[in-house]
């Protein structure tokens, strides 16, 4: 299926995985809009992006907002859930439990807000995409939000794919990509993991963020494939 002249709405679409995504769409043809939670992030990205690309800011948390920025956008083909904040990465014994449930706010609340709202003006055909983490599979210490935010990810995602049949719905677990997912770290430390995951990973690099666009392209235009997680990781889970 072709993208050209189909409605494409992309929740995170200023930077990182979804402004890729966004950008991608534009060029194969699709009306793109993207919303994210800062007004200058929005503008900033809109003066990137391919002529026509439209934008909004829109906080994920806030169900009205939601509830309103759908009914204004009216009917489209593919929502993409791309939306997130930094990892919380502390130890158990560290965690504030406060700052765990707020990890869930816009990454997992966030996600099924969306959903609930774009579902119903999905045309026939359409899909919605989610997105997880390759980390979903590779416990580590520290992890435990992060990890049970995308365990929940992949989960909606099933099940969604049933409850929403014949919409499909899927998820893409990308690896480690230079995004701001790590602005967390300090610049020595996130340079070190970049060159740490490059140095054992087959393809000897860290992933970027077009690397894995084309994969929420596929699964906008492939017509066959539901509640499957598509992991796009650079090998990483090999080793």
């Amino acid at each position: 299926m072709s993208l050209h002249h189909s409605g494409v709405v992309v929740a995170g679409g200023t930077s990182g995985i979804g402004f890729a995504v966004a950008e991608a769409a534009a060029r194969a043809g699709a009306a793109v809009i993207i919303a994210s939670s800062r007004p200058e992030r929005v503008a900033a990205a809109l003066e990137r992006l391919p002529h026509g690309t439209r934008g909004e800011s829109l906080d994920f948390t806030d169900e009205g907002q939601v509830r309103a920025f759908f009914a204004r956008v009216g009917t489209l083909d593919h929502f993409v859930y791309t939306a997130g904040e930094s990892l919380l990465l502390q130890s158990l014994a560290e965690l504030g439990i406060d700052d765990a449930q707020r990890a869930f706010e816009v990454r997992y609340w966030g996600a099924l807000k969306a959903v609930k709202y774009a579902a119903p003006l999905i045309r026939a055909g359409g899909s919605i995409t989610l997105t997880s983490r390759v980390a979903s599979s590779r416990p580590l210490a520290g992890w435990a939000i992060p990890f049970s935010i995308l365990g929940a990810i992949e989960s909606l995602t099933r099940t969604l794919a049933v409850e929403l049949a014949p919409l499909r719905v899927d998820a893409v677990a990308p690896g480690v990509l230079r995004t701001a997912l790590w602005d967390n770290m300090s610049e020595a430390d996130r340079a070190g993991l970049y060159e740490h995951i490059a140095g054992k990973m087959p393809v000897r690099r860290v992933g970027e963020a077009s690397d894995v666009a084309q994969t929420y392209l596929y699964l906008m235009q492939q017509g066959f494939g539901t509640g499957q997680v598509i992991v796009v990781d650079g090998g990483h889970v090999l080793v």
